[in-house]
């Protein structure tokens, strides 16, 4: 990459729907890359929003299309709000994941809605954005793709460790950079702290209390998908896991309890005893999975400051349209399983 700074605004919205992630990020390439978040903010989506958001898997072709649009125009609005607030004047880009919808690579297609020629033209800045679909044409997963800036921006650690909506692992292995998602994380531990009147499982106060039901870890730890280091969307969890949690009848906090012994041990699968490992995500402030990770197997846990916890993900994103807009590699296929690297990302002028 050319020498050079660069001054970007990396938007990124996950699966838990936890609400809209901003960060104004300086990135600097002189002798090394190296970041600034100099603003960060996340924006709470309304209760409609959420709505639309996690009811938008089951709607109608028009419906999503109509969607696609809408978002694009919500997220090009809060970029406004955000660069308003903090008096912003200086953008190169915009670099935009969107909202997984549908992630079925085996089948060949994904969607991330927010569509990026009505970002641009709300918000009235250069877009990156879609940096999915090229990698799934490719042959590839389209996911994880965080690990090219966990190499290029956390290369010092022995394990890179996000817990979201799914929890998923980067790492370097014989000079290529590995990684897959482990596991579904706060997308269904969310769904059961739903049950019980609270958003999310705060420091995971509930699940401490709760008991283990071995029988059902037993079974979550078989699941079948679990055999192929596959990326993992709603589909798996809607299809697989929330099922068989169901049909055991066990009362919400105990699936708290005994899910979030799951995540742990398939966290801890994937790590060597004395590693340096960083954790970032929703689930590096769940104390108790913490815990209960360190417990299982002992490792040198970095829980970084909470503003690199909350926007890790849109800090790397923004990365990746920098590369994108640099035309340097930003999708690894030892990653991806795609049959080359490549620079991923569409480019929308305002």
């Amino acid at each position: 990459m050319k020498k050079g700074t660069w001054y970007v605004l990396g938007l990124m919205s996950g699966t838990s729907l936890d609400g809209l992630d901003i960060a104004y990020i300086k990135f600097t390439n002189s002798d090394h890359l190296c970041y600034e978040i100099i603003h960060a903010s996340t924006l709470p989506y309304s209760d409609d929003w959420k709505s639309k958001l996690k009811n938008a898997y089951f709607v109608s072709a028009v419906e999503i299309t109509k969607l696609n649009a809408d978002y694009g125009r919500f997220l090009g609005e809060k970029v406004l709000e955000f660069t308003n607030a903090y008096a912003i004047d200086k953008i190169d880009f915009v670099a935009s994941h969107g909202q997984t919808i549908f992630h079925n690579p085996s089948q060949g297609y994904t969607l991330q809605i927010g569509n990026g020629a009505t970002l641009a033209a709300t918000c009235k800045q250069k877009v990156i954005c879609d940096f999915r679909t090229q990698d799934v044409a490719l042959g590839g997963q389209g996911a994880p793709l965080v690990p090219i800036g966990d190499r290029l921006l956390f290369g010092a650690y022995d394990y890179c460790i996000n817990i979201g909506g799914f929890a998923n692992i980067s790492f370097e292995s014989q000079n290529e950079r590995l990684a897959f998602d482990i596991c579904p994380a706060n997308i269904v531990l969310n769904a059961y702290a739903e049950k019980l009147g609270k958003a999310f499982d705060e420091n995971g106060n509930l699940a401490q209390t709760g008991k283990l039901n071995t029988d059902l870890l037993n079974q979550l730890n078989a699941l079948d998908f679990y055999k192929s280091n596959q990326s993992m969307g709603f589909e798996i969890v809607k299809n697989e896991v929330f099922p068989l949690i169901d049909a055991y009848q066990v009362s919400a906090i105990d699936v708290l309890n005994t899910y979030s012994e799951h995540i742990a041990l398939q966290i801890s699968k994937h790590l060597n005893p004395n590693s340096k490992v960083l954790i970032t995500g929703g689930g590096a402030l769940n104390v108790y999975l913490m815990n209960r990770l360190q417990n299982i197997k002992p490792i040198n846990l970095i829980i970084p400051d909470k503003q690199l916890i909350d926007f890790k993900e849109a800090l790397i994103f923004g990365l990746l349209g920098l590369l994108r807009n640099e035309e340097e590699i930003n999708c690894l296929k030892s990653v991806t399983r795609a049959t080359k690297n490549h620079s991923s990302g569409v480019i929308y002028n305002p």
